[in-house]
């Protein structure tokens, strides 16, 4: 049967989601819990490729297997075999052909900033702290205007296999701005994403916060099509995908 998985994970001490030659994946170790509890590796097709350091709160995956362990039943038997920082949520059946990634119907990411001086001793490691106020209206405002289906090769790292393609083009359907006290949420909801575009992204709204790039520039950025005219690349570790919205409800 076709499984569909959700897991949750903390990126720190990951090359990624994806088996690396290089590095510690969360994939690999994914699958070495698979095979203690089923006797057999299989391939699992994750939604996303998510870059070393990035966390997952609602990462979904698939992987067909022979088990007579109820799907309810098989977060609590992997998460036997898992470390720490890897946690299975919820299973089910889906259909054979159904495949995590390509059934995606859009992605939402959430960029998380401590806006402060000081750092937490509890969740440094789940943000990017930035010192300076930033104006939260302001960032909203510029959000707005990445909303929409636009060419987003300024928000694109040097690397990407898309942009050398020249499919670049993607569609927000959501971006927002939250301050909650010292904490900024960015959510971004969309189709698909460009080699580091949400770091990008944030770093963008917080020149805007910072009062260094007027919101109404937005579209002038994404127009010029050029890396250097938008905001630097935050760090790895204040991202989380957040969750994965399928076109047709999952029984």
């Amino acid at each position: 049967m076709n499984y569909l998985l959700k897991l949750s994970y903390d990126g720190t001490n990951y090359c990624g989601f994806q088996v690396q030659p290089n590095g510690r994946s969360v994939a690999a170790v994914f699958q070495d819990a698979l095979e203690a509890v089923l006797g057999c590796r299989p391939d699992i097709k994750g939604c996303s490729r998510t870059d070393a350091g990035v966390h997952a709160l609602g990462f979904m995956l698939n992987f067909h297997a022979d088990t007579r362990i109820p799907a309810a039943k098989l977060p609590l038997a992997l998460n036997q075999h898992l470390p720490p920082d890897i946690r299975a949520l919820e299973a089910r059946v889906v259909p054979d052909d159904f495949h995590a990634r390509y059934a995606a119907h859009t992605k939402t990411y959430l960029y998380r900033i401590h806006n402060s001086q000081i750092d937490s001793p509890f969740a440094a490691r789940y943000y990017t702290k930035v010192p300076g106020r930033l104006d939260a209206d302001k960032m909203q405002q510029a959000a707005q205007y990445f909303v929409g289906k636009h060419d987003f090769l300024a928000l694109c790292a040097s690397g990407s296999s898309a942009a050398a393609h020249g499919d670049t083009v993607r569609t927000i359907t959501a971006c927002d701005v939250q301050r909650r006290g010292d904490d900024i949420d960015i959510t971004v909801t969309a189709d698909g994403y460009l080699y580091n575009m949400v770091r990008i992204l944030a770093g963008t709204l917080c020149e805007a916060g910072a009062g260094r790039l007027a919101p109404e520039a937005v579209p002038g950025i994404l127009a010029s099509r050029d890396r250097k005219n938008a905001g630097p690349t935050l760090a790895a570790k204040g991202l989380f995908l957040k969750s994965v919205d399928y076109d047709t409800p999952i029984e």
